[in-house]
C-alpha cells in the first residue's frame, strides 16, 4: 500500500483537542478469554477535560526578520548538510512504516489486527478507535493529519503489543504535541489508569502507564500498558494487553527503543 496524505491546509485555530481511545489490542484479547470464560467487555470513553483546554495559538506564518544571511556564506564557511541519520526532517519523510519498532524476539506479527494494511492504518479507521468517532475524523483532518502507520504483534496466548505512529504535515509539529498531550490528560482519572504515570526517558512529557488490574467474578484478569509521547511531529502511542501482570520495565523498554527509531 503506497503512503497516504491526507492534508486539508493549516487551520486558523487548532481544533478540539481529541478525547481518549478504544484499546484496539485488547478487543482480541478479549475474545481469547472468552473462549475460555464466555467475557465480554468494553470501555467507557470520555473527553471533556482536555476539551476545555484553551487552544493553542499557531505560530506566525511570517517574519519580520530572516533567520539566513542575505548573502550567501563563502564556500569555505558553509556547513556541511546534516547526514540523513541526524536529519529529523529527513528521516521522517521517508516510509514511515520503516520508524516503526522492529518486532522483538519472541513476538510474532497479530494477524487479526484487520485495522492494519501492510503497516499502514487510514484516519477512518484511526477514528474508529474512538467512541465519539466523527468528532475524531473532523479533528484529524482539521489537524492536517498526513498519515498513519502502526505495528500489532502477539507473545503466547494472551499478551498482545499496539504501535501506532500518527504524523501531522510539516510545520504544524504543534498538532503532534497537543493530540499526545490531549491523550494524557485524562490519564489520572479512576476510568482510566488512575495514576500521573513516569516520564520517558529522553522524550520531554512522554509518559507510560500501568492500569490496575481489572478483575470481575468469573472473567480472567485484564492487565493493560500505555505509553504516550510525541516528537517532531509523529505523536507515538504504544498499548499493551495481558491476562497476567505487566511490569513498569515492559512498557518502559518498549517506549524508549520505539522514541529511539523516530
Amino acid at each position: 500500500m503506497e503512503e497516504n496524505d491526507a492534508t486539508s491546509g493549516v487551520p486558523a485555530e487548532p481544533p478540539v483537542a481529541p478525547g481518549s481511545m478504544r484499546p484496539r489490542g485488547r478487543t482480541a484479547l478479549i475474545i481469547a478469554a472468552a473462549a475460555l470464560l464466555g467475557i465480554s467487555a468494553g470501555t467507557a470513553v470520555g473527553y471533556g477535560i482536555q476539551a476545555e483546554r484553551p487552544p493553542t495559538p499557531l505560530p506566525a506564518l511570517s517574519q519580520a526578520e530572516l533567520a539566513y544571511p542575505a548573502k550567501p556564506l563563502p564556500a569555505g564557511k558553509v556547513p556541511p548538510p546534516l547526514p540523513a541519520s541526524q536529519d529529523h526532517q529527513v528521516r521522517t519523510d521517508g516510509d514511515l512504516r520503516k520508524l516503526l519498532l522492529d518486532r522483538p524476539a519472541g513476538w510474532s506479527e497479530d494477524k487479526d489486527a484487520d485495522w492494519l494494511n501492510d503497516g499502514w492504518m487510514t484516519v477512518g479507521d484511526l477514528a474508529r478507535g474512538y467512541k465519539d468517532e466523527g468528532h475524531m475524523l473532523e479533528y484529524f483532518l482539521e489537524s492536517d493529519i498526513r498519515r498513519v502507520a502502526g505495528a500489532a504483534w502477539k507473545k503466547g496466548e494472551h499478551r498482545q503489543a499496539t504501535i501506532t505512529l500518527v504524523q501531522f504535515s510539516a510545520g504544524v509539529e504543534v498538532m503532534a504535541e497537543d493530540y499526545a498531550a490531549g491523550q494524557r490528560s485524562y490519564m489520572a482519572g479512576d476510568d482510566y489508569a488512575g495514576n500521573e504515570g513516569d516520564l520517558v526517558k529522553g522524550s520531554g512529557e512522554g509518559r507510560y502507564y500501568i492500569y490496575d488490574v481489572d478483575r470481575e467474578p468469573g472473567y480472567l484478569p485484564s492487565y493493560q500498558a500505555r505509553a504516550v509521547m510525541h516528537r517532531g511531529d509523529i505523536m507515538i502511542e504504544i498499548d499493551l494487553y495481558d491476562t497476567r501482570p505487566i511490569s513498569k520495565k515492559d512498557i518502559r523498554t518498549l517506549a524508549e527503543r520505539q522514541l529511539e527509531r523516530v
